[in-house]
């Protein structure tokens, strides 16, 4: 048996041998066209991105051409470099260090050696292009914007790495990629697919015409138009409205989840990202630690919500059945809570119920709900686990799962996140007050409260926030048109809402009303700490303002966060009030407000801790034509 085995091994593994060899030489050629074969040039045709509409129609991005320099390193011959670098303004160092990067990737395969190349570059370098063998023009598409706003949203187009490479074989070195915003999200959409063209070539390094007469040729396929669901006017006008200002404003259609507009502030003039400044544009962009112009505030940033926060502790506190309408808490200008302990409160003090709590936002009435619902359960554990349950069932503390490639979570506590602050244990729900009023370990980014206002102006559902509206020639993804109902019975909502009304009629925003729209909203104030030297020094509060209007059939939910506004009716409110009323009725009428926020500036307090004055950079400046900027830091934590 053992002698016939051996023998029987070997010939079934020769038999197999020679089948595989003559399937990849006779049958399957394909192994050979993908080798680096001498005799073949691989010519890609690079169709035009899609273009990029708002939810009316109007063209945001469209595409101008550009001329890359291609280099193939094997093929360079008897080159005059210095001729070579005058003619493209480089320097010789430049030109070695460029063409040895080309040559890790592929002796045989052709490169990026000078991307983007304007009309007259172009026009200089083609007509003397015949002394330069190895080189040759490849023509491409890049983004030609038709608007100055909206950066954070679009992202940018850029060279892929070589990790991406590795990790998506559709692209070769040098091919263009969307980074950030709806470049990223859509990419595999708007890229379109490249075409290839394989030309043969003589001994003499002549084109001789197609490779197997075309039988492997590609043609390229335009990338698919796309329409935002962006409102391009209000996303201007939020922008402006934000100029020497920081913060985030995010707003939202209630009844679909759309987002109409998301500003983050400072920002930058998207056409600097395009052409041979871009790099020098965007390390501008990303080393300035102050402005961060690259970041985008609105997705996130992860602020202490304040005053919006009681929102939800009303809610929750209906819902657990520890308050009705009717419950009254006095309020002497606050509360104490524990021994020793004391809340203050701004409100006009004296008797207060639900209604009056939330449009005077009386500390005392929400600090007793949020003791009464964690302390309905044994363990003030199990308590706060219910709370926040309640809390996720709004998107709180998680991705929200939105078309755009970056987030934070936020942060809903648990029982978890108190084990680890008192690991001995012993805590109690007088220790976690401060939750009760959007303070505590409660985080929240600008698109959360956003979204919180959108399930509360719904009377208790939302759909995830989405900036796509609509794809040619393909439905946009299930997940946004599926209904998420929070855990809080609708019933509940409708005494919440009138509290939220009277904020305008009778509370801290009566001064912001708009003539003809019924608006609910809520004014915050957040306390604001850095570290400074080492040192935890507090700075001047953030100015939050959320709303939603008109009162019934919700057409616009938002939410506007100034660092260091001081408190949220001075400058959060304000805005909130012009951006609603320039979406409902298309114009403005409160012309007192909107001069003061288009002309205020919060220069002078950032200065404070920074000490960086505002001329010291075009950032803090609104962006012109001749002063554009960048983008933001590529890493940053997924949505």
């Amino acid at each position: 048996m053992r002698k016939v085995l051996l023998p029987t091994v070997i010939i079934i593994g020769a038999i197999l041998l020679v089948l595989r060899l003559f399937y990849l030489q006779i049958i399957d050629d394909s192994f050979k066209l993908k080798s680096d074969n001498n005799a073949i040039k691989i010519q890609y045709d690079y169709p035009e991105r899609g273009y990029i509409y708002d939810r009316n129609g109007k063209l945001l991005v469209a595409n101008q051409p550009s001329y890359d320099i291609m280099v193939i390193p094997k093929d360079i011959k008897n080159l005059d470099t210095i001729e070579f670098c005058k003619l493209l303004n480089i320097t010789k160092a430049d030109f070695i260090k460029i063409v040895n990067k080309a040559k890790v990737y592929s002796p045989r395969l052709p490169s990026v050696f000078l991307p983007q190349l304007n009309k007259l570059e172009f026009a200089a370098f083609q007509e003397k292009i015949r002394k330069f063998e190895g080189f040759y023009i490849q023509k491409r598409s890049l983004r030609d914007y038709q608007v100055k706003f909206g950066a954070n949203v679009f992202g940018f187009i850029t060279q892929v790495n070589e990790r991406t490479i590795q990790k998506n074989p559709y692209y070769n070195s040098g091919d263009l990629i969307g980074k950030q915003g709806v470049e990223e999200s859509y990419e595999n959409i708007l890229r379109g697919v490249k075409g290839v063209k394989y030309i043969l070539k003589d001994k003499f390094n002549r084109e001789i015409g197609p490779y197997k007469e075309g039988k492997y040729d590609t043609i390229s396929v335009q990338g698919k138009d796309i329409h935002l669901s962006i409102d391009a006017d209000l996303q201007q006008y939020g922008e402006e409205l934000m100029v020497n200002k920081r913060g985030g404003i995010v707003a939202i259609e209630p009844k679909t989840g759309e987002i109409l507009a998301l500003v983050t502030a400072p920002s930058y003039d998207p056409a600097i990202l395009v052409g041979r400044q871009r790099s020098k544009n965007y390390t501008m962009l990303y080393r300035d630690s102050i402005a961060k112009p690259l970041y985008d505030r609105g997705l996130l940033a992860e602020y202490p919500p304040g005053s919006p926060f009681k929102i939800l502790t009303g809610l929750i506190g209906l819902q657990e059945g520890v308050i009705d309408e009717q419950t009254t808490v006095f309020c002497n200008h606050g509360f104490s809570y524990a021994r020793g302990r004391f809340m203050r409160c701004h409100c006009h003090g004296g008797a207060q119920q639900l209604h009056r709590g939330i449009y005077e936002s009386c500390n005392a009435y929400f600090g007793t709900v949020y003791l009464k619902t964690i302390n309905k359960y044994l363990r003030p554990a199990d308590g706060v686990d219910v709370w926040s349950r309640h809390l996720k069932s709004f998107g709180l503390g998680e991705f929200m799962g939105y078309d755009l490639p970056t987030g934070r979570r936020g942060k809903a506590p648990t029982s978890k996140t108190y084990k680890r602050i008192y690991p001995n244990g012993g805590w109690k729900a007088t220790a976690i007050v401060s939750n009760a009023i959007g303070q505590g370990e409660v985080l929240m980014t600008p698109i959360q409260l956003a979204n919180m206002m959108a399930a509360v102006a719904n009377r208790g559902y939302y759909y995830t926030p989405h900036i796509i509206k609509s794809i040619k020639g393909q439905p946009i993804d299930k997940k946004f048109t599926t209904k998420h109902v929070t855990t809080i019975d609708r019933k509940y909502f409708e005494p919440v809402v009138s509290g939220l009304f009277d904020v305008y009629n009778l509370g801290t925003a009566h001064a912001l009303q708009v003539e003809g729209i019924e608006i609910c909203g809520k004014t915050g104030t957040a306390e604001n700490y850095t570290k400074i030297n080492g040192k935890r020094v507090k700075l001047q509060d953030h100015s939050i303002f959320v709303a939603f209007a008109p009162k019934d059939n919700p057409k616009i939910a938002l939410a506007v966060l100034v660092e260091n506004g001081y408190w949220g009716a001075r400058w959060a409110g304000p805005i909130a009030s012009l951006m609603i009323e320039k979406y409902v009725k298309k114009k403005i009428t409160r012309t007192d407000l909107e001069k003061r926020m288009l002309e205020g500036s919060l220069q002078g307090e950032y200065a404070k801790y920074t000490g960086r004055k505002e001329t010291d950079t075009l950032l803090l400046k609104k962006p012109t034509v001749t002063e554009k900027q960048a983008d933001s830091p590529e890493e940053a934590t997924e949505n």
